[in-house]
């Protein structure tokens, strides 16, 4: 992609770095919040008689196990995209004409 400012074309725009979380990231925790409401859900389950009490046990420590997991990942992905943007963001303004990235 190019950018044309007074005669010069630079190469490399600049990149703008937000605060948003990447959409994996979003979905990531999304998906740790259905976890975590599905462990919320289990006495109503276990009541309704469609969890036995060792079932309940089992998936009541694999859902909170799950939810950790993947609220970690969704905030470690967050942070490796703030980290990539920001790079590419310092990138961007330590070039211009005097690195040779213009076609002048």
């Amino acid at each position: 992609m190019t950018q044309h400012t007074a005669g010069r074309t630079h190469i490399n725009p600049p990149v703008e770095v937000t605060a948003e979380p990447p959409t994996r990231s979003k979905v990531t925790a999304a998906l740790a919040a259905v976890a975590c409401a599905a462990c919320c859900a289990l006495p109503f389950l276990i009541a309704a008689g469609v969890l036995t009490g060792a079932g309940a046990a089992l998936a009541q420590n694999l859902l909170l196990a799950m939810s950790g997991v993947l609220i970690a990942a969704a905030g470690l992905m967050w942070w490796l995209h703030r980290r990539r943007t920001a790079r590419k963001a310092a990138a961007a303004g330590a070039s211009g004409c005097a690195s040779g990235t213009c076609a002048c």
